[in-house]
């Protein structure tokens, strides 16, 4: 498991730059990351190496953030592998809400049943 800190920003020059130089002065590494505008904001998920560094960092720099625990699986590289572990999760009834793929190379699951997920990704083929 690890912790997704999602931040809402302004859509506008240097909000990022804040959060991020927020992340760097605490010498907290960030090991997944997406973003997307969303009805004029900018919405950032992210996975820290230190959750707790990350959480400090965004607290002194003012910077309002919710977490959740999240799965990360590392799947084979080839076409349709994306497909299967939906399928199995899917089957197993579970949700995803969040997909999108680390620094190095593992995906990230936002689920709705994180104790589910894990113990279906222990019973696939994954890496």
């Amino acid at each position: 498991m690890a912790t997704e800190f999602t931040v809402t920003l302004e859509n506008r020059p240097g909000s990022l730059a804040k959060m991020g130089e927020a992340l760097g002065e605490a010498e907290v590494n960030i090991d997944a990351i997406q973003g997307m505008p969303l009805a004029g904001k900018g919405i950032v998920k992210f996975v820290a190496d230190n959750p707790d560094g990350a959480a400090e960092a965004l607290n002194t720099a003012g910077i309002a953030y919710t977490t959740r625990e999240v799965l990360i699986v590392d799947i084979l590289d080839q076409p349709g592998t994306l497909g299967d572990v939906a399928r199995v999760m899917s089957s197993a009834g579970i949700n995803i809400d969040a997909v999108y793929v680390s620094l190095s190379g593992k995906v990230v699951l936002g689920v709705d049943d994180l104790a589910g997920a894990q113990e279906v990704a222990g019973g696939m083929a994954v890496l």
